[in-house]
C-alpha cells in the first residue's frame, strides 16, 4: 500500500528519496564494449542469440520483412501512428534554429551555422512492451533537424524479428537502417560501427541498467542524450481532483517497471486518503499489476502540504520527469514551475497524452536531472559551428586591443599574430 506523509513531520530525506537502481553492471558492459569494438557483427550475433534467444543471417531489417510487418499492421494503428507522428512533427518543427550572420560593422562578418549531425543512433527497448511511441519521438526530430542517416537498434524476438509496430513506426517515422541488436551490444555498434552497423555520432533512447551504463562509457566517443533513470510522475492536486483519475495517473508511470516512482503531492489529507484506497481497487484490475503493486508499495508516496504553494515548491524540489499540474486555473502556476521535464496542465490532460499522442517529446530527464537539463528535441541532433572574418583594416583598428589582451595573460605569441599582420605591407 501506498505511504501517505505529512509534509514537516517526516525527515526531508524520506520526502524527497527517489528509487535508485542498485545493480552494478559496469564491468560486464565493458567487456560486451570490448567485444564488440574488437569482433563486430560476429559478437553482435552471439549476444542476440545469447540474451534474445534469437540466430540471426542478417543483423538488418530486410525490406521484406518491413513489408511483412506493415501487411501485419492494422489499418486503424496506422492511422494512429500517422496522427501522433503529424503531432509530434508539428510541435517539433517549431524548435528548428537558423543560422545566422552578423555584419554592422564595416570589414567584419561573424556568424553561426546549424548543421544536423551525419549519422544518429537510435535506441528502442524490447521486453514486454514494443516501445513504438519512442521510435516516433526519437526518429522524427533528428529526421527534422536534417540528420542524413538515422540508424534504428532495436531486440528482436526469438524468431529473430523486430515487433511489427516498431516496425511500423520507424516506416512511419523515417529510420533509415533498423539493427536487429538491443541491450549493451547495440549501443557499443552504434559507437564504434560494425560490418554491418554503420557508426554514428549521436545515440538517444531509453534502456535497461546495461544500456545506460554503456552510453556512459561510450560517451566522448560519441554524444548521448542522456542517462536515464526509472520512470517518475508527480502529480500536484487540490482537494477538488477526482481520486479514481488521479489513481490511473500513478498508475501509469507504476506499471512501467517495479522501480518507477509515482508520487502525489497535495493540499489534502481526504483527497490523499481515498487516493490511497482508490489505488487498491485499480491494481487487480491492470495486466501489469504485479509490477505496479511492487512500484506503488516501494516508491510510491502521497505527500501533504498545507497549502498549493507549498506543493508546487516539493514539486520544483523533486524536479519530476512528468508534472501533473491537476489545480483549477492551472496556467497561473505555471510560470511557478521551475524543474519539471514535461508539465501536463488541468484536471484533463493526463500524462498518457504526452507518451503517444499530443505532439511534444517523452523522452525527457529523470532523477532530478531537471534541474538543469531538458526534454529531447531537435537541439539534440545539431551542433553549432561559428565563423569569423575580419579585413586586414578592420583588423588593424583592434589589433592592440587584442594584443594587451593577450600580454596580460602572459601569451606574447598571441599578441605577435594580431600586430604582426598591422606592421607589414603584405596582404
Amino acid at each position: 500500500m501506498i505511504r501517505i506523509m505529512k509534509y514537516g513531520e517526516v525527515s526531508n530525506d524520506e520526502i524527497f528519496a527517489r528509487a535508485m537502481p542498485t545493480v552494478n553492471v559496469t564491468d560486464k558492459v565493458a567487456e560486451i564494449i570490448r567485444n564488440v569494438r574488437e569482433r563486430g557483427d560476429e559478437a553482435l550475433r552471439e549476444y542476440t542469440e545469447k540474451f534474445d534467444g534469437a540466430k540471426l543471417d542478417s543483423l538488418l531489417v530486410t525490406p521484406a520483412e518491413m513489408e511483412e510487418a506493415l501487411a501485419a499492421t492494422t489499418p486503424e494503428f496506422m492511422a494512429v501512428l500517422e496522427k501522433a507522428a503529424a503531432n509530434i512533427r508539428k510541435f517539433h518543427t517549431r524548435q528548428v534554429r537558423n543560422s545566422f550572420i552578423i555584419n554592422d560593422e564595416p570589414g567584419v562578418v561573424m556568424g553561426q551555422k546549424v548543421i544536423p549531425v551525419d549519422r544518429a543512433g537510435i535506441y528502442v527497448p524490447g521486453g514486454t512492451a514494443p516501445l513504438s511511441s519512442t521510435v516516433l519521438m526519437d526518429v522524427i526530430p533528428a529526421k527534422i533537424a536534417g540528420v542524413k542517416e538515422v540508424v534504428l537498434a532495436t531486440p528482436p524476438g526469438k524468431d529473430g524479428k523486430i515487433n511489427a509496430a516498431i516496425l511500423a513506426a520507424a516506416k512511419v517515422a523515417g529510420a533509415d537502417k533498423i539493427v536487429k541488436a538491443g541491450g549493451a551490444q547495440a549501443i557499443a555498434a552504434l559507437a564504434y560501427g560494425t560490418e554491418s552497423v554503420p557508426k554514428t555520432d549521436k545515440i538517444v533512447g531509453p534502456g535497461n541498467a546495461f544500456v545506460a551504463e554503456a552510453k556512459r562509457q561510450v560517451y566522448g566517443v560519441v554524444s548521448i542524450d542522456m542517462i536515464a533513470g526509472p520512470s517518475e510522475i508527480l502529480v500536484a492536486a487540490d482537494g477538488k481532483s477526482n481520486p479514481a483519475y488521479l489513481a490511473a495517473d500513478l498508475l501509469s508511470q507504476a506499471e512501467h517497471d517495479k522501480v518507477a516512482s509515482a508520487v502525489l503531492v497535495t493540499d489534502s489529507m481526504e483527497l490523499a486518503e481515498q487516493v490511497r484506497d482508490e489505488l487498491e481497487k485499480q491494481i487487480p484490475e491492470l495486466d501489469r499489476s504485479e509490477i505496479a503493486r511492487v512500484s506503488i508499495d516501494n516508491n510510491g508516496k502521497i505527500i501533504v502540504a498545507e497549502d498549493l504553494k507549498t506543493v508546487i515548491d516539493i514539486a520544483n524540489e523533486i524536479a519530476p520527469e512528468h508534472l501533473e499540474l491537476c489545480v483549477d486555473n492551472p496556467f497561473d502556476w505555471l510560470d511557478s514551475i521551475r524543474h519539471a521535464g514535461s508539465v501536463f496542465l488541468g484536471r484533463n490532460c493526463p500524462e498518457a497524452l504526452g507518451d503517444y499522442l499530443a505532439g511534444p517529446n517523452h523522452t525527457l530527464p529523470t532523477q532530478g536531472t531537471a534541474k538543469f537539463s531538458s526534454p529531447l528535441s531537435v537541439d539534440d541532433f545539431v551542433k553549432k559551428t561559428q565563423y569569423t572574418y575580419f579585413t586586414k583594416e578592420a583588423l588593424a583598428a583592434v589589433a592592440e586591443d587584442v594584443a594587451a589582451f593577450a600580454r596580460m595573460e602572459g601569451l606574447t605569441g598571441h599578441a605577435r599574430s594580431a600586430v604582426i599582420r598591422t606592421s607589414c605591407n603584405e596582404k
